[in-house]
């Protein structure tokens, strides 16, 4: 059940919003004590935090969560793994498979991996179903890839038909999981792939980092030709569309971003260094809207790139870090290798590997927050489930 407070309405704002500065600079100041509004559910127990400093609130709520279900889903679930009947592998390290990757390590044309849309039906993906499954697990939040570095969206947009929308899904669903968290207590948080895009023609080319696109031999007619790239054309687009993520679907616990590398990578070619890369993808104005439009809503871009994030959420590495600092969330998978589905996965991480993960996060501290690729059409691996129940049934056993 959700608490209330006098504090704001993010949709009653954002509708007045839209009325147009002039409208606004000429309409009276609300009075105070009138305003009543909606704490996010997630948060219902920080309300007296959360009426001072919505921000506050949503780190200690985050301090305290300890563990989140991690969602890599979108068109690379679908061949899982595998193309042209043959298993991917890391062009870098054939030792490990590909799959949310398989497009790059692939080179998979853009216009061919695009056709992997008339396929997606998400038929399986519940979201009813996955948010149950994390609250089993004794998880305080939820996170979900709204776009992956193939550009593929989850989420209603009006930046690009390339979304789950304009599929036989025709579903949004993000929306579907936004509100089934609202309806549980849970956090979300959206996951979503920043200055690495292999759709946009305008995005990064290679020449900020090897990994900002395939090494297609043949030039792809989808971009244009690398000395006519506007970089200011795909920052706005991402702008405009973390936009969209917060103001359609309700409080959002965390904007989660994924790209360090390319700027980090171009760094090294610029007089500037870092700050010039950050500065040429306008981060820091990004960060001001995200604080501005949902003041609760916790930033974090792995490992961090300004400093100024909210909390630091190293990949798969559980040592070496401290929490004097910034809060941590180790990130990893329940698979031995890929982050979205991969058919041929012969390992998987077992409850004990899982409660020594988490007992060892939880001394740094550090919350934990375990991923799982549902398939093609948004099942969720029967292994997975399974060992994600066992680690609810543990964590409540022990205490």
């Amino acid at each position: 059940m959700e608490s209330r407070v006098k504090s704001w309405s993010r949709r009653e704002w954002l509708a007045a919003a839209s009325v147009g500065a002039a409208a606004c600079s000429s309409a009276p100041e609300p009075e105070a004590e009138s305003a009543t509004v909606e704490i996010p559910s997630y948060l219902a127990d920080y309300a007296d935090t959360y009426a001072q400093d919505p921000h506050a609130a949503g780190l200690e709520w985050f301090r305290n969560a300890r563990s989140g279900l991690f969602l890599h889903y979108g068109l690379y679930s679908i061949p899982g793994g595998e193309w042209n009947g043959k298993q991917v592998m890391n062009v870098n390290d054939a030792t490990k498979p590909v799959a949310e990757w398989i497009q790059f390590h692939a080179q998979i044309p853009v216009t061919e991996y695009a056709k992997l849309a008339d396929s997606f039906t998400a038929e399986n993906f519940d979201a009813d179903f996955i948010t149950d499954l994390a609250l089993d697990a004794g998880m305080k939040y939820v996170n979900i890839t709204t776009r992956h570095h193939d550009s593929f969206c989850l989420f209603k947009t009006n930046e690009t038909d390339f979304q789950s929308l304009n599929t036989p899904a025709k579903r949004d669903l993000v929306a579907e999981l936004a509100e089934s968290c609202r309806k549980k207590n849970l956090g979300l948080f959206l996951y979503y792939s920043h200055g690495r895009d292999w759709k946009h023609p305008h995005a990064p080319t290679n020449e900020w980092s090897r990994s900002c696109r395939p090494a297609y031999a043949e030039p792809q007619p989808e971009y244009v030709p690398d000395d006519e790239v506007d970089l200011d054309q795909y920052v706005e687009f991402m702008d405009r569309q973390i936009t969209e993520l917060l103001t359609q679907y309700g409080p959002v616990a965390g904007i989660w971003l994924d790209g360090e590398g390319v700027p980090k990578a171009y760094a090294k070619q610029l007089a500037g260094g870092l700050d010039e890369a950050i500065d040429l993808l306008k981060v820091r104005e990004l960060y001001a809207k995200i604080n501005e439009l949902q003041p609760q809503c916790l930033i974090s871009y792995k490992r961090g790139l300004t400093g100024t994030e909210d909390f630091r959420t190293p990949e798969r590495i559980t040592f070496g870090f401290d929490s004097s600092e910034k809060p941590l969330e180790i990130n990893t998978t329940l698979q031995a290798h890929s982050w979205g589905y991969n058919k041929h996965t012969k390992h998987r991480k077992t409850a004990d590997e899982i409660m020594e993960l988490l007992e060892s996060s939880w001394k740094i501290p550090a919350n934990v927050c375990l991923n799982t690729g549902p398939t093609g059409d948004g099942t969720i691996v029967a292994e997975e489930e399974a060992v994600l129940r066992e680690i609810g049934r543990r964590v409540r056993e022990n205490g």
